[in-house]
């Protein structure tokens, strides 16, 4: 990217998010190339200080947690499909707490989906990614301002939080150009590794007031490390279901949970006197965006949402959701799939849903379920 600033330059988001990946620390791209995930692999070799060509998607999380156990950063890209053969991995890295991020460009579902199609389908496999239910921090782009801010965010929790990190986005959004002021972005300090270094015995898994272990690579010269994604002690010996065993893993669900203040992102423009809200996400939110724009227009009260941490759904979205009395929620599937992540099976009163498959949701959609009520 430009070094100078005050310059307006076409763009597209993948330059953006691999950039302030680099930046907020991460060393290393592992990645296996798919669509519509290309052009971040392709930025990724020019950019990263390493790079490693994985044979397939199994392989790159691998990779990945290797290098995470030593103490690097890895950063890969993928697709539904890749994502998909990437899970018994991912799996294994949020049990030994291994940072790392996970860029997911959405594609049009079902099965493998179409490469050239944008779509929001796969928040349902992300909820229940971990086998037992714990929620892996998942982090979505609305805009490439969220490409910039989003990407270094993800890459700090994945440090912080010794976790998994997934970085939602889509296939509009990493792979169109667009016209974009690159002094609009902030700078962005790297991540500071906090490695154990005290003197008494090394517990890899002996947590802090945040519930979040201190961690400290394998190969070092003075404590012994251990690293298992079998049920374990703090020590990281392997028991199956003693209290002290138990105990930590409840704590990975509640390290997420305890510490989702800290990554809790959103977008909240409300107009006084408006008793509806439309609320979306990703790519559908620039749809959002411009409906509201078009009804105010008209003289239509209407707020906006916009979602960007994901998973876990953060309390404040059911705070803003029930000043409302009439809420739109717009996703680009077929089955409102975070409305069901929100409420269930079951809406409550005065929630609606605007979906859409093979094509990206209009601005007119929206504009007609508000003002056609």
């Amino acid at each position: 990217m430009p070094g100078r600033k005050d310059e307006l330059v076409l763009i597209d988001g993948s330059r953006i998010i691999i950039e302030a990946s680099v930046r907020a620390g991460a060393e290393i791209f592992v990645g296996y190339p798919i669509t519509p995930a290309n052009w971040l692999y392709l930025y990724a070799t020019q950019r990263f200080p390493i790079i490693l060509a994985a044979p397939d998607e199994i392989t790159t999380l691998q990779w990945m947690a290797g290098l995470s156990a030593a103490g690097k950063t890895p950063v890969t890209a993928t697709s539904f499909p890749g994502f998909a053969l990437m899970k018994e991995s991912i799996n294994m890295a949020f049990m030994m707490e291994l940072p790392m991020v996970i860029i997911l460009a959405q594609r049009l579902g079902p099965s493998t989906g179409s490469a050239t199609c944008g779509a929001q389908g796969d928040l349902l496999l992300l909820r229940g990614l971990i086998s037992g239910g714990h929620p892996v921090p998942t982090l979505c782009i609305s805009d490439l301002d969220d490409c910039w801010n989003l990407s270094a965010s993800a890459v700090s929790i994945a440090c912080k939080l010794r976790t998994p990190v997934v970085l939602l986005t889509s296939k509009e959004m990493v792979m169109t150009l667009r016209s974009f002021d690159l002094s609009d972005l902030s700078p962005i300090d790297p991540i500071q590794h906090r490695f154990y270094s005290g003197e008494a015995a090394y517990l890899p898994y002996a947590d802090d007031q945040n519930r979040v272990p201190a961690f400290l690579p394998v190969g070092n010269n003075r404590h012994q490390v251990r690293l298992t994604s079998s049920t374990h002690d703090t020590r990281g010996l392997l028991q199956h279901s003693t209290d002290e065993a138990m105990a930590n893993t409840r704590r990975l669900q509640e390290k997420i949970v305890g510490n989702l203040p800290d990554f809790t992102y959103y977008e909240l423009d409300e107009m006084e006197g408006s008793d509806t809200l439309i609320f979306s996400y990703g790519i559908s939110s620039a749809a959002a965006r411009e409906a509201v724009r078009l009804l105010r227009e008209k003289g239509i009260a209407v707020s906006l949402l916009i979602g960007k941490t994901l998973l876990p759904a953060p309390p404040e979205y059911f705070t803003i959701l029930d000043k409302y009395e009439r809420v739109i929620i717009a996703e680009e599937n077929l089955s409102a799939q975070y409305c069901e992540i929100l409420f269930g099976g079951r809406k409550p009163a005065g929630i609606s849903t605007v979906g859409s498959i093979g094509k990206m949701i209009t601005p007119r959609a929206l504009v007609e379920e508000v003002a056609g009520a």
